[in-house]
């Protein structure tokens, strides 16, 4: 493997924490392999490997491995990358995986929105049903709003607490 830091590191712990993190992000609601990929790229001090090292690490098939970081990728969660002069990609985790994940899902709350509006239009808003869906859609535009202003905080802090990378 090419960690820098590999030889000290305890490989069981390394391993009992990427399937303990990844069991946290089933729970969560994301597929099982994409989540072993992104908690084995996350704790890497290189926060990049290899299809090889994550099969080789994850004890996976190379099509697991493939699968799996076309959804991260998908998600933003993860990146390709070539190594200069070869074939052979790498995927590193960026480093404000959190951040991009999270923004990423403006896009569906603005979808939801929209949908959440013609089911009120459709529902008329003085019906129950029209009642509850003008409800679900005053929460997604709230919510829509906060991760805006949530996001500019905490780059406000990620500066302040860790400098610019």
């Amino acid at each position: 493997m090419s960690e820098t830091a590999g030889a000290e590191r305890d490989t069981g712990a390394v391993s009992k924490f990427v399937e303990s993190f990844a069991a946290q992000l089933v729970e969560a609601g994301m597929q099982r392999m994409p989540a072993r990929i992104f908690a084995a790229l996350l704790s890497s001090d290189e926060g990049a490997m290899t299809s090889a090292e994550l099969g080789e690490q994850l004890q996976v098939s190379p099509a697991a491995v493939s699968g799996a970081v076309r959804y991260l990728a998908q998600q933003h969660m993860v990146a390709r990358e070539r190594e200069p002069g070869s074939r052979r990609e790498r995927y590193r985790v960026h480093s404000d995986q959190w951040y991009e994940a999270l923004t990423n899902r403006e896009a569906v709350l603005k979808r939801w929105e929209h949908a959440l509006r013609d089911g009120v239009t459709s529902l008329g808003a003085d019906t129950p049903a029209g009642r509850r869906m003008a409800e679900t859609l005053a929460f997604f535009e709230f919510v829509d709003g906060e991760i805006a202003a949530m996001m500019e905080r905490w780059r406000v802090h990620r500066d302040k607490t860790f400098g610019r990378d």
